[in-house]
């Protein structure tokens, strides 16, 4: 009898442990179950952007193609341009590229728990899991097809690789953490901050540094192609540190930027984003006393990008933008967390609202935010897009010249996709809008633009697109689909200068009807027009520009 009594205690001890050991997997797998049915459901939801267009256009060239484009044209980070490819060469479109972000932020999840956990404890990795998840962050770039959600996942994967070579040490461990790096390099310039942040950690933690400074000095290295196409993508958009260009202003306006991405990494309602920040901040204050390196680590990740942008400048068509610090996502999380598992070890009801509640405002920010996310995009504006597509489709010739990176070419492309034409101008860079005209073999085909009446950065978006145009039909044909206006010449336009000259006069009717792009698009011809003069017609700036 008295072995039975004493028995039952230490049965009972077990099923505790039990408990507490499946309670990261089961509440992490069932949170990722959840936010994966949301992307999956809403995956075609929001309209498709001209960004998407883009990496999936990169991605149609041949392997060594997306390099060289991405090296010496573009410049940025090319992991991603080469999950487009996959997506382009595999047969796939839109929905692929879309679920290939979406496979990384459900993949994100649990990464953020294993280092949410290692960070503090198992209920805080929950608890902060299920406030990554319901953030606008994951759940519009989870369905963007751009490289967000990738960012995430390679930058956590990288924070946890990195905790993991601290503790254990050798070169495994370190080879992972190199590894997980320049996947994250590789995937975003601000690869270059995550790397600043761990060194700094590193060397404020105090642990392994001789260990950690060699991984370091090789993986700098290594990233050394990943340097230069950061390098490149800088000189397209002024971007730098000193002086010359635009700055967030102080640390007043870098402040306010961070505020909004705390905002959007949980709800920028003022009366919720307030106790937020207020619960973040007693948050440092119970890590730094229980666990002193995990608060110099999240301390790192807040401090590098604030420093940066305080001393960075940026060009008159970039700024920063919440999505530019993801990384940052987990650890924001855990500082909003680890309050409220103290709460939850007094008083579990109490936090169990709080933190329903505080999930529920998350999803109403990130459809305040992003309405089309959850609301789709209207059937008329739908099916206008996939009729302009089709007459593309059936029309285009392979030397046309597209410009801007319009998704109804990505719907035209989709269509008909070994004989659509290959050569897209951006509409926002008039160097490398006039280096690829250039490039380009005599003659030059016909010019293709795209009127949006639609945009909801127009003064007044509409889903019919009223115009009279004032171009001459000799030169021009133009159709209309819904707020579509397809806009082509007649024949080709042989020269660099004519081209630009007919662009010109499309780009005028977008600014006659109010396009909200069609001052940039301007902007762009103009420019690329005083360059050519300034060239000549010649092709040399082809052979100069490498």
């Amino acid at each position: 009898m008295q072995m039975t009594e004493a028995a039952e205690p230490r049965t009972s001890a077990r099923a505790r442990v039990a408990v507490r050991s499946a309670l990261v997997p089961l509440g992490v797998g069932a949170l990722s179950v959840a936010v994966a049915a949301f992307l999956w459901h809403q995956l075609l939801a929001w309209p498709p952007h001209e960004d998407e267009t883009l990496a999936l256009f990169v991605g149609r060239h041949s392997l060594r193609g997306l390099f060289d484009v991405v090296l010496h044209d573009r410049g940025g980070a090319p992991l991603h341009f080469v999950v487009a490819w996959v997506v382009a060469h595999l047969g796939f479109g839109l929905g692929a590229l879309r679920a290939a972000s979406a496979f990384f932020a459900v993949a994100s999840l649990p990464v953020v728990a294993l280092l949410v956990r290692r960070l503090t404890d198992r209920v805080t990795a929950v608890v902060a899991t299920a406030i990554v998840g319901a953030s606008w962050v994951i759940l519009f770039h989870g369905v963007y097809g751009r490289m967000y959600s990738l960012f995430l996942f390679t930058s956590a994967l990288s924070y946890l690789a990195l905790l993991h070579a601290l503790d254990r040490g050798g070169r495994r461990a370190w080879a992972l953490w190199g590894l997980a790096f320049l996947a994250t390099v590789a995937t975003h310039p601000y690869g270059a901050i995550v790397l600043a942040t761990q060194v700094l950690f590193v060397l404020a933690a105090r642990r392994r540094v001789r260990e950690a400074l060699v991984a370091i000095a090789v993986v700098t290295v290594a990233a050394t192609p990943f340097w230069l196409t950061d390098l490149v993508l800088a000189k397209r958009f002024d971007v730098g540190i000193g002086g010359g260009g635009a700055k967030l202003g102080g640390p007043l306006s870098v402040l306010a930027y961070l505020r909004d991405v705390a905002g959007d990494f949980t709800a920028g309602y003022r009366p919720v984003l307030v106790p937020v920040l207020l619960t973040a901040g007693l948050g440092i204050v119970l890590l730094w006393r229980s666990r002193r390196k995990s608060a110099l680590l999240v301390a790192s990740v807040i401090g590098v990008p604030s420093a940066a942008f305080m001393l960075a400048r940026f060009g008159s068509s970039t700024s920063p933008e919440s999505r530019h610090l993801i990384f940052a996502l987990p650890f924001f999380a855990l500082l909003v967390a680890l309050p409220l598992r103290r709460l939850a070890a007094r008083r579990p009801e109490v936090a169990a609202v709080l933190l329903a509640a505080l999930v529920c405002s998350q999803v109403a920010w990130a459809r305040h935010k992003t309405p089309p996310l959850f609301n789709w995009e209207p059937d008329a504006r739908v099916t206008a897009r996939h009729d302009a597509a089709a007459y593309l489709a059936e029309t285009s010739r392979t030397d046309d010249i597209l410009f801007g990176y319009e998704p109804v070419y990505l719907g035209a492309w989709e269509l008909s996709r070994n004989s659509f034409p290959r050569t897209v101008l951006p509409r926002a860079d008039a160097d490398l809008a006039l280096r690829t005209l250039l490039r380009l073999d005599r003659p030059l085909g016909r010019g293709v633009w795209i009127l949006d009446a639609s945009e909801s950065n127009n003064a007044k978006p509409a889903l019919e697109i009223d115009w009279r145009s004032p171009l001459p039909l000799t030169a021009f044909e133009v159709r209309g689909f819904g707020p579509f206006l397809v806009i082509r010449t007649r024949e080709p336009t042989v020269t660099p200068k004519l081209y630009l000259e007919r662009a010109g006069k499309a780009i005028l009717v977008g600014k006659a009807l109010w396009i909200g792009d069609a001052d940039i698009n301007l902007l762009t011809v103009e420019r690329a027009a005083r360059a050519l003069r300034g060239y000549g017609a010649s092709r040399s700036l082809s052979s100069s520009s490498r």
